[in-house]
């Protein structure tokens, strides 16, 4: 039981010093986050496209 005392003790400890983001870099970095995922799911989604019409095209002539 001391060693799980002493953990969290030196969590608690380690969580004091940690730099916390503010609410405008969150919502940045989240915004960030979604615009690139979803860029990414458009290109690949793109691609996807390309690559089926050609591959039907290709086994139907």
């Amino acid at each position: 039981m001391n060693k799980l005392t002493n953990y969290i003790k030196a969590s608690m400890e380690e969580m004091k010093k940690v730099t916390w983001p503010s609410k405008k870099e969150t919502y940045s970095y989240t915004t960030l986050v979604i615009g690139i995922s979803l860029s990414v799911a458009a290109f690949l989604g793109i691609l996807d496209f390309i690559f089926n019409t050609s591959i039907k095209f290709i086994i139907n002539k």
